[in-house]
């Protein structure tokens, strides 16, 4: 059976944008959609008129949003089959369990309620870092959201950064949009050691790019073989991995990153790179962890 794409819905202008870039999302992978609202209830109890007392408000405000959610779903393309679910749970909690039968969690950048000009709603956030499955937060400029790119961006980091899902994911996608894949992985020359002592760089500029070269070739190499046609085009740029990603990020029309997973049991965690991205990335960002 095939696992649907959850997406999260809680009426935001933000939530209406993710549905329509995960109903697209839907129609290239072959996969049924299923909206999930969850909400402690009292959140947005104050101020809304009461019904009766066999369906409260509450409940009418969710019946609303997620009806709402699917009409927009079935308007954009009737042959995604669209289920939807109310789960009066904390919106956090809730998603991250649905991810468990997800095949991506789909989520808007800013939430219903949240502080206007928020750069990432907190349960997009949060969700993006304890998920055990692909998260995609909807963001960035309308050429990005509509896809008119035709291009996939996969940043590589070092050898513990980026899992082999991620590398598995950015191909599939590039391979059902039939775009290129752009691999990028940046380096730095260290400055400094941890006791702020300046180091001497051994190698030239040439050698450190010729091992970040090395890196993504062994990185990718499993997956060329796997996906044949996929075009990849490799960079391997001197620069702060964050800017560099986030820059080109306005050229894509999802850029992809890969989880760490950390010892607690909260989930993943999260590095700088994947904050700015989730933040400040002009296209979709999608976080994938690695799966154990």
């Amino acid at each position: 059976m095939t696992l649907p794409l959850v997406v999260g819905v809680d009426g935001s202008d933000s939530c209406l944008t993710a549905v329509d870039w995960a109903v697209d999302e839907a129609v290239r992978h072959g996969a049924p959609m299923r909206l999930v609202y969850a909400s402690l209830w009292e959140r947005y109890e104050a101020g809304l008129p009461s019904v009766g007392p066999g369906r409260p408000s509450e409940q009418v405000l969710a019946e609303h949003i997620v009806a709402s959610a699917a009409d927009r779903a079935e308007r954009r393309n009737p042959d995604v089959k669209v289920t939807a679910d109310i789960i009066p749970e904390d919106p956090v909690a809730a998603l991250v369990h649905e991810g468990g039968q997800a095949f991506t969690l789909v989520t808007g950048s800013r939430g219903r309620g949240e502080v206007k000009g928020l750069l990432l709603g907190s349960v997009g956030l949060a969700v993006s870092a304890r998920a055990h499955c692909p998260v995609i937060v909807v963001r960035g400029d309308p050429a990005g959201l509509a896809g008119t790119h035709e291009r996939i961006l996969l940043g590589i980091g070092d050898a513990d950064d980026t899992s082999t899902e991620a590398v598995r994911y950015a191909f599939r996608e590039a391979e059902v949009r039939g775009c290129v894949l752009d691999v990028v992985h940046a380096w730095r020359r260290p400055a400094f050691d941890r006791n702020g002592n300046r180091i001497r760089t051994e190698g030239s500029a040439d050698t450190h790019e010729d091992r970040a070269s090395a890196v993504v070739d062994a990185r990718l190499k499993a997956a060329i073989a796997e996906y044949p046609h996929v075009r990849t085009r490799s960079a391997t740029p001197e620069g702060p991995a964050a800017k560099i990603l986030v820059d080109r990020s306005a050229a894509a029309d999802l850029v992809i990153v890969g989880a760490r997973r950390r010892t607690s049991a909260f989930g993943f965690q999260l590095g700088r790179v994947s904050h700015a991205l989730l933040h400040h990335a002009q296209c979709p960002v999608a976080v994938v962890p690695e799966r154990q």
